[in-house]
This record gives structure tokens, sequence and C-alpha cells, in this order.
């Protein structure tokens, strides 16, 4: 198989395995099953993001949440630390299912390693593709979920979050947050954030 033709074939893998999910947004019009629309998303803003970034990196961003629906938060104890483990078999799942699909489409174990390695977030602030993506991942919240995650908490939570989120980011990463098209309420909070 042609190379351009597997990872066209990934792709449409991901978002088969994206497609069932039972959750819908409505965007521009148009109803998306949930983790289908966040990984266009993520895939559009990495390609304004870092237009040159390797194919590991465009796979990682694409499957991201993959399925991300079948493992509930709400199934896990409230807190961080019911948190913590939610995150952590999250991403397990996420790995072991990308792999999978990656594997079938006849991908070599050395990129199917470095797309878990990615997904795994290694190296955050030292590994240049993990924080690109880490970058991207951050800019997709701020402009798409920000908005709705701060309608639904107080605002000691949204600077909090805001915090965690800008502490991950890269300085390029805050230079590109800082031009999204974000509303006045939004720009405010993450102002302050950043401030204090």
């Amino acid at each position: 198989m042609a190379a351009e033709e597997r990872f066209i074939n990934a792709i449409e893998q991901f978002d088969a395995a994206n497609k069932e999910d039972p959750n819908t947004e409505e965007w521009q019009g148009k109803n998306y099953p949930k983790e289908l629309l966040y990984a266009i998303r993520m895939t559009e803003k990495l390609n304004e993001f870092a237009p040159t970034a390797s194919e590991a990196l465009q796979l990682a961003a694409r499957c991201q949440h993959i399925q991300r629906w079948k493992i509930p938060r709400d199934t896990y104890e409230k807190g961080r630390k019911g948190y913590l483990r939610w995150r952590q078999d999250l991403q397990k799942f996420h790995v072991e299912k990308a792999s999978a699909i990656l594997k079938e489409v006849g991908y070599e174990q050395e990129v199917i390693d470095q797309v878990a390695f990615l997904l795994q977030k290694k190296q955050l602030h030292k590994n240049e593709e993990t924080q690109t993506l880490e970058d991207v991942i951050c800019l997709v919240f701020l402009e798409y979920y920000f908005e709705d995650f701060a309608a639904k908490h107080p605002e000691e939570k949204q600077l909090d979050v805001l915090r965690k989120t800008w502490r991950k980011m890269s300085t390029k990463g805050h230079e590109a947050a800082l031009q999204l098209p974000l509303s006045k309420q939004s720009r405010e909070t993450i102002s302050k954030a950043i401030q204090e």
C-alpha cells in the first residue's frame, strides 16, 4: 500500500471509530458525533499551527480522543484522585485503540510507537512534537470548548483550569491563543488568569 493511501486509510478508520459516538454536537448547522467533530478540529488546528507536522503527529492529533465516550468520567470517584485515574485509563485505551488501527492498515512499529509516545504526552516541554500536540489540544479547548465550560463553572474554577492550560503551553502556543476568535468575556477571563 502506498504511504499516502495508508495514511488516508488510518484517518478513515479513526473517523469510523469516532462516528459511533452516541453524543452529538451541532456545528454550523450540522449535527456531528461529538468525538468525530473534536478529531476534525484537532486536524484543522494542527494544520494551521504546525503545517509541516510529521505523519506521526498528524495521526496522533486525529486519534487523540478516539472513542473517549466508552470510558465515562462518572464511572470513577469524584475528586482529583478519580480524575487522574480516569485520565490514565483513557490514555491507555486511546493508545491501544489507535495502535490496533495503525497496525491493521500496515504501519511499521516505529510509527505506531511514536504515535503512542505522543498520545501519552511524554516529555512535555522537552519533546517538540509532544509540545506541539499539547499546544493544539489547548488551542482547540480554548476556541471551541472553554465557553461551554465557563457557563457551567464559577470563575475561580475557570481561572484554575486556564492557569493549568497556560502552563502546559509553549510561548508559540500562548501567542496563538491570544489570536483566537474568542468572546469578550472569554478574553477577559483568560487575561485575568494569565496576569495572576
